[in-house]
């Protein structure tokens, strides 16, 4: 009688059993998530991977009126030639600038909005705070830059606020002076995407379970505490995946708003790597050049962001890879 019950829940197990299912029936069973994901996969083979193939020529004398494979190799000379020219080592400068600033005003700000935003219980209020916040995300960048060009102009609203409120004697000439040129971008840039970029952490912030909340009410904490033991701990991975991304994209400092508003006399102070490329690549025709300057500054990206999702590992975080 044991044996055959012994056989029998043997069965049982064995049909209960999970059978590793294999790599093509699994592909099989999500055929429709499969072919959902093909359009965007060759998006970025095409034009992300496929033109990789270009950054021979960076190791090329390219002529582009030759076949591809006569030019002259010339190993790392263009390299070379990149560091030796002071007006590259600018652009290394004035990307990382504005990039660190950008970088600290797209995570301080957001999050204050994001925790300004969480405790307001007027919803007609926050709804309203929401949508004109948003708003500058989906402008362009001309007429965010013209926008702005007349707000920091020498009789825009700016230089008016400070003159009557007694800051300063004369204008500011804001738009002509290198000096305010890197923190006019952060600014401005800040004024464009932080309303967009607080939907993240309020999203995070809404996925806090609320019993934490009603046991610190109960402990006799504040909004204050609340906000700072509770919802910025609740948001941290949140924050640090952010942050290795963005790390990520030091390098994408940007490009509309440099190339809008950089004129001759700030030309020192707004241009950046991709402007130096654009420079030589299109107007002077070293294209070689330009192709090893986007090189390096992809090489440091991916540098960079390898350093932070490991700095994150090791302090035991959430990470991207």
């Amino acid at each position: 009688m044991r044996s055959a019950n012994a056989e029998t829940t043997a069965a049982v197990k064995k049909d209960l059993r999970i059978r590793p299912v294999s790599f093509g029936k699994r592909l099989w069973m999500q055929r429709q998530l499969m072919l959902m994901s093909v359009p965007m996969l060759l998006y970025i083979f095409l034009f992300n991977y496929f033109p990789l193939w270009g950054w021979i020529t960076a190791f090329m004398n390219y002529n582009p009126a030759k076949p591809l494979f006569e030019n002259e190799w010339v190993g790392m000379k263009n390299f070379v030639w990149l560091f030796s020219k002071p007006e590259f080592i600018g652009a290394i400068r004035n990307t990382f600038a504005m990039a660190a600033i950008n970088l600290v005003f797209g995570f301080v700000f957001p999050i204050l909005m994001a925790l300004f935003l969480n405790e307001i219980r007027t919803m007609h209020f926050k709804r309203t705070v929401q949508t004109i916040t948003y708003l500058p995300h989906f402008l362009s960048w001309v007429i965010v830059v013209g926008i702005a060009q007349t707000i920091f102009s020498s009789d825009g609203a700016v230089n008016k606020l400070l003159l009557s409120l007694g800051l300063v004697k004369a204008p500011v000439f804001f738009l002509g002076e290198g000096k305010y040129f890197w923190w006019l971008v952060g600014v401005i840039n800040l004024w464009k995407e932080c309303g967009w970029n607080t939907i993240i952490y309020l999203a995070s912030m809404s996925a806090i379970d609320p019993a934490l909340y009603e046991a610190a009410d109960m402990d006799g904490a504040g909004r204050f505490k609340k906000m700072l033991h509770i919802t910025l701990p609740g948001i941290k991975s949140t924050f640090l995946v952010l942050l290795v991304m963005n790390i990520g994209y030091l390098m994408e400092a940007g490009f509309e708003i440099q190339y809008l508003m950089g004129q001759n006399v700030v030309m020192d102070w707004s241009q950046t790597i991709d402007i130096f490329a654009l420079k030589y690549g299109i107007t002077k025709g070293q294209y070689s050049r330009a192709i090893a300057a986007g090189i390096f500054k992809s090489v440091v990206s991916i540098v960079l962001m390898l350093s932070a999702n490991f700095t994150a590992k090791r302090l035991g975080e959430d990470t991207l890879l």
